[in-house]
């Protein structure tokens, strides 16, 4: 298990267009070729944008973006016609498959904070595709075949505990709160690439603790 912390993240955006973003992996300026990508993991990003900050129009292609809101409400427009607020809970999905736009702003009056992971899929081309599964459950996994991978949300109370999939690769990360994972604590922020893992457990040590938690088939390459 290979523990990465929220602070050792790359620190990007544009404090004076009001977006501040962290990011897990080798990202644009932020070049870093021991750290391309984990399984089909290749960006892990955390966007803070104040009311009224945004990104503008931008393309995108052979990437499955997802994003988790944590706080806030995203709007979401793209250049297939779709048009979404996305809020906490919610999971947001944009297969840029052979290409799309899309722009991404913060409407709202308070604060949006929000993770964005980008993942390979398995083939690259085919027709862009858009959902949002709103107020996602606890046990209900969310499937991304395109990329081998599914997506697991865990929210936890004090002292509880959930197991972590077995799986040829997974990559855990901390929304909010602090877990043990393994014998070691992470905090918001802090991510855990795990591989083959077997019998690992997650346990909350403060709450309420969110943690997202991404299983990952053999097929997707480290």
């Amino acid at each position: 298990m290979d523990v990465r912390r929220g602070r050792e993240r790359y620190l990007g955006g544009d404090p004076g267009a009001g977006i501040e973003s962290w990011h897990a992996f080798s990202f644009g300026p932020h070049y870093d070729p021991d750290n391309l990508r984990f399984g089909a993991v290749i960006a892990c990003n955390e966007e803070r944008l104040a009311p009224g900050a945004g990104f503008d129009e931008h393309p995108h292609s052979h990437t499955e973006i997802v994003t988790w809101v944590v706080e806030g409400e995203l709007t979401h427009r793209d250049s297939a016609g779709n048009e979404s607020v996305v809020r906490a809970g919610d999971v947001q999905r944009l297969s840029a498959a052979s290409g799309v736009r899309h722009v991404e702003r913060n409407d709202g009056a308070g604060p949006l904070t929000f993770l964005q992971m980008w993942l390979a899929p398995l083939e690259p081309g085919g027709e862009p595709f858009y959902e949002v599964v709103h107020g996602i459950a606890d046990s209900t996994p969310y499937a991304l075949p395109e990329a081998g991978a599914m997506l697991h949300v865990r929210r936890l109370t004090t002292g509880e505990r959930t197991a972590v999939p077995d799986a040829a690769y997974v990559y855990a990360h901390v929304v909010r709160g602090e877990v043990t994972l393994d014998g070691e604590t992470l905090t918001a922020g802090d991510a855990a690439r795990i591989t083959d893992a077997k019998d690992v457990e997650a346990v909350a040590v403060t709450a309420p603790a969110e943690l997202l938690l991404w299983e990952m088939q053999p097929a997707s390459e480290p």
